[in-house]
């Protein structure tokens, strides 16, 4: 009996694969709860020891040392007592061995419940604390179950969980394939642990490096730093930490067998290994390969680097859907802006120009700068004595003129520009006649009529046509035509 229950004991530790000594502590202390259940106080504190050579179970019970026991199952005389423990005292507890002869059908199904949760909630510790010291690295795995929003692979003692957030979007899961997954994440639940797995992580890239490349799991090879778009594209920069090693050749390999099992392992997603360097702007440049590079300039307070390249490789520099300069992004950690070259000139001779034109507004600014007023000297008091010595201005005198006396004529035609009555104007308009003299038909005289082009017929016709508000003028007229003729006639009498 002994030997078998020893053998079960060793059974269960290999099937759980757990210690045999986890396996003894479960089984104590299911026996404790059913002992205690038929031959011990509900409250009485008891222990189970099994013997790990033999097999034998003893069950020892705390009692109390009495002068006279009145329950023998939680008590104790002080003979009895000290035939255990010689200098034991009253109302001190004791361990006495009570070990049952047998155990009842119901005791044997309790302890065998406890054995059980005993032995689940060893196992669950034991994986928890198996796979809490591997986050982060790699793991071999078969699918197990496809589901909608996850997919269960089976790492062998414990069934993980990769959720769909996780997958690469370019792989199709099916029962019983074979992947290598990123250990993400352990948690310990009432169900036991946890554990949730990845294949987008860009860790994965770094793990399969280090299995694939052995200059990198030693230390020779560093790798810097990984961006990653699961599925479609990665870029990895890469450092030698020895002198005379080539990064990027020990990574890809001979004939590139070694950076092909990578993507063979990431079905088919293309890897960049660039070589990494100290300073930004040349790692920046190394990043964007395959584009050439013509110019870098930094921005370091606001973290962008402008990056100038040929017209003809702009779209190869962004790449498809701006991948290429988003993973650049990521792997250098900064922002990248992408110009071509005659953009970035364009904008340069603007910037320079606007510089130029607010040069010379500067400068028409200081010119137009009004001057301040110089300092006071010695010489600024003389000033204002002569100032206050300057004799006061003469004061004008204005003398009255005596009116001038007006021509007799000069006062007739003042006169006449008031309203003149019906009867002056009969009196001043009248036909004026007098003889002009006869002059040679050799002559070429003409008369002053059709020189002057007066006459009175014309000035007959002027006065029809001019109404009422025009008499004043038309009399106006006439005397200056009469004084005209009489100067005319007088001029040609003295010539002949």
């Amino acid at each position: 009996m002994k030997s078998e229950f020893l053998l079960a004991i060793t059974q269960l530790s290999a099937e759980k694969r757990l210690p045999k000594e986890v396996v003894l502590s479960a089984v104590e202390s299911a026996l404790v709860s059913a002992y205690r259940k038929d031959n011990f106080a509900p409250n009485q504190n008891i222990e189970v020891k099994i013997n790990p050579n033999t097999g034998a179970v003893e069950v020892w019970a705390e009692k109390i040392v009495v002068e006279q026991p009145t329950d023998k199952r939680c008590e104790i005389s002080l003979e009895e007592a000290r035939r255990i423990k010689p200098d034991v005292q009253l109302d001190e507890p004791v361990m006495v061995e009570s070990t049952p002869p047998n155990a009842g059908r119901i005791a044997a199904q309790t302890a065998k419940q406890v054995i059980l949760q005993r032995l689940h909630e060893a196992e669950h510790s034991a994986i928890f604390e198996e796979y809490a010291g591997k986050e982060g690295d790699i793991v071999n795995g078969v699918v197990q179950r496809v589901e909608p929003r996850q997919v269960l692979i089976d790492l062998g003692r414990v069934e993980t969980i990769l959720p769909s957030a996780e997958q690469m979007p370019n792989e199709r899961y099916r029962v019983g394939q074979r992947l290598k997954v990123l250990l993400l994440e352990v948690v310990r639940t009432n169900k036991g642990p946890r554990v949730i797995v990845s294949r987008s992580h860009p860790d994965l890239v770094r793990r399969l490096f280090e299995m694939e490349v052995p200059e990198v799991f030693n230390g020779a090879v560093e790798i810097k730093s990984v961006a990653r778009e699961a599925g479609y594209r990665s870029k990895v920069a890469v450092a030698a930490r020895q002198e005379g090693i080539d990064p990027v050749g020990c990574c890809v390999g001979l004939r590139g067998i070694r950076i092909q099992n990578i993507v063979n392992e990431l079905s088919g997603e293309k890897i960049d290994v660039v070589l990494w360097n100290p300073n930004v702007a040349t790692f920046i440049a190394n990043a964007l390969s395959p584009a050439q590079i013509i110019r870098v300039e930094l921005n370091e307070e606001e973290g962008v680097a402008t990056v100038v390249v040929p017209d003809r490789q702009l779209s190869l520099a962004i790449g498809k859907e701006g991948q290429n300069a988003r993973l650049s992004a990521k792997l250098a950690g900064w922002r990248i802006d992408i110009k071509a070259a005659s953009v970035f000139e364009e904008e340069q001779a603007a910037l320079k120009t606007a510089r130029v034109e607010q040069e010379e507004e500067e400068e028409v600014a200081e010119a137009e700068e009004v001057p301040e007023p110089l300092p006071e000297t010695k010489a600024q008091p003389q000033v204002e004595a002569a100032a206050q010595l300057k004799p006061e201005e003469e004061e004008v005198t204005i003398t009255e003129v005596p009116p001038v006396e007006m021509p007799v004529e000069l006062e007739a035609v003042a006169e006449a520009e008031e309203e003149p009555s019906a009867e002056e104007v009969e009196e001043i308009v009248q036909p004026v006649s007098f003889e002009m003299p006869a002059f040679p038909e050799t002559s070429e005289l003409r008369f002053a009529e059709d020189i002057v082009g007066f006459g009175p017929k014309s000035s007959k016709k002027k006065r029809k046509k001019k109404g009422s508000q025009g008499k004043d003028l038309d009399d106006e007229g006439l005397r200056l035509r009469r004084a005209r003729r009489q100067e005319v006639s007088v001029d040609d009498e003295d010539e002949y």
